[in-house]
């Protein structure tokens, strides 16, 4: 990609997690030429980031990265990280993006992959793709199945001591880069922009993130990833194999003084799958979920959720109003119990919030595609059609249109290939 350039193609993908890649392969598969725009350095998005999903307990990485890499080999595939959408319109039947590339401050073409210039900056920052428990450098491959192999540097860690480039056998560092704006001309286009989790901060009743030992479920996830952080299950703050772990669910959906007034979907499954590997890993553990209504939608699904309670993992209907740190790093979940026993305050070694979705790209000011009250994308006929949005030419499928979970999104995104080549097949007509 260059400054200026026009970059024509069959069929535009925005967003490269696991929606997003099985469009493209199935649009590829028929011989269409396709373009990949993901906004992070690596494609995958959220599902190259699990330990394993459910219900099956497979590895996450043992699905996610042979289609990555399928898709980055592929012909009619062509793959731009790090990318940004600035606008997006069909203009007589012909969908044309504006996209910016940002700058990686690594030259993409002569970066070999070699790490040389990680191993050798003396900057250390908290290491996003593990939950922040663990340090990387200011300049880096994201993570170690990362698609491209490309290093980029943190420009705002980054103390100019010229190391990496010193190093770098091929000269590929480039402090100068700059960002890159062209346009790509499609057929059609598809919309695959995933989900984004709230916050920890901007809840009062839950620490507003200051409670040492209360994690997001993805960072969870990273705690339990046999590639984690501390390659076993230790509590964050001191290294504490956790006696008692408490699972908080609704924490942010269901919930409209937090402005997520719909339930979030999928959390009740990955909680539960997240307390079964817990239980196998601390099998002398005390595991505990508090939920408001158990969600178990999918095929064998529910039989997810008996398995789990045979178990011994033990879930208490009622209603967590706070969190607060007690004593020893423990922290106390105050709650309120339908079965008639009232408020009770209870003291676990860990909690883990299921925090609420939202869409993670809003289509305001870059497409006009419709969205619904919930902001994601509106699908016009979610019955019989559930990839067409407003937009002629333009599909959505996976959790841009609402939450979702990877079977749904899988299948979604195959329906959105079907339309989207037949309005390829259709165009000129």
């Amino acid at each position: 990609m260059t400054d200026g350039q026009t970059i024509t193609c069959d069929a535009l993908v925005i967003g490269g997690g696991i929606a997003g890649l099985q469009a493209a392969l199935d649009l590829a598969d028929q011989d269409f030429s396709v373009v990949i725009i993901e906004k992070d350095l690596s494609i995958g998005g959220k599902m190259i980031r699990l330990s394993k999903v459910f219900p099956t307990l497979d590895c996450s990485s043992c699905i996610t990265t042979p289609k990555m890499a399928s898709a980055a080999h592929h012909k009619n595939i062509t793959i731009y990280t790090w990318c940004d959408l600035t606008q997006l319109n069909n203009i007589n039947g012909l969908i044309r993006a504006q996209v910016t590339r940002k700058p990686r401050y690594v030259d993409q073409d002569s970066c070999i992959g070699c790490r040389k210039c990680e191993y050798s900056c003396p900057v250390y920052v908290p290491d996003p793709e593990q939950g922040g428990f663990c340090a990387t450098k200011a300049i880096r491959i994201p993570f170690s199945n990362a698609i491209p192999q490309v290093a980029a540097l943190d420009p705002e860690n980054c103390m100019l001591c010229g190391k990496c480039a010193k190093v770098c056998p091929t000269g590929a560092v480039d402090y100068f880069q700059k960002s890159v704006e062209c346009i790509i001309e499609a057929k059609t286009a598809i919309l695959c922009t995933g989900f984004e989790m709230t916050t920890i901060e901007g809840k009062p009743q839950y620490g507003n993130g200051t409670i040492p030992n209360v994690v997001t479920a993805l960072q969870m996830e990273r705690l339990l990833a046999p590639h984690g952080p501390y390659n076993r299950m230790l509590r964050p703050s001191d290294g504490m194999e956790p006696d008692s772990i408490a699972f908080v669910q609704c924490a942010g959906s269901r919930d409209r003084s937090m402005g997520i007034p719909y339930c979030s979907r999928f959390c009740c499954m990955y909680a539960i799958k997240q307390a079964m590997l817990l239980s196998g890993a601390l099998p002398l553990a005390d595991i505990y979920i508090y939920y408001m209504d158990i969600r178990a939608f999918g095929k064998g699904y529910e039989q997810f959720y008996q398995t789990a309670k045979a178990m011994g993992i033990q879930f208490i209907k009622g209603k967590v109003g706070r969190l607060e740190e007690a004593d020893k790093g423990s922290v106390a979940v105050r709650f309120e119990a339908q079965d008639g026993t009232g408020v009770t305050t209870e003291q676990h070694d860990l909690v883990v919030l299921s925090l609420g979705v939202f869409p993670q790209w809003s289509p305001e000011g870059v497409c006009s595609v419709s969205t619904a009250e919930d902001h994601f994308i509106q699908t016009v006929q979610p019955s019989i059609g559930p990839t067409l949005t407003s937009k002629k030419g333009i599909f959505v499928a996976g959790a841009a249109s609402g939450p979702k979970d990877i079977v749904d999104s899988i299948s979604e995104a195959g329906a959105a290939a079907m339309q989207a080549s037949n309005a390829i097949l259709a165009f000129g007509k």
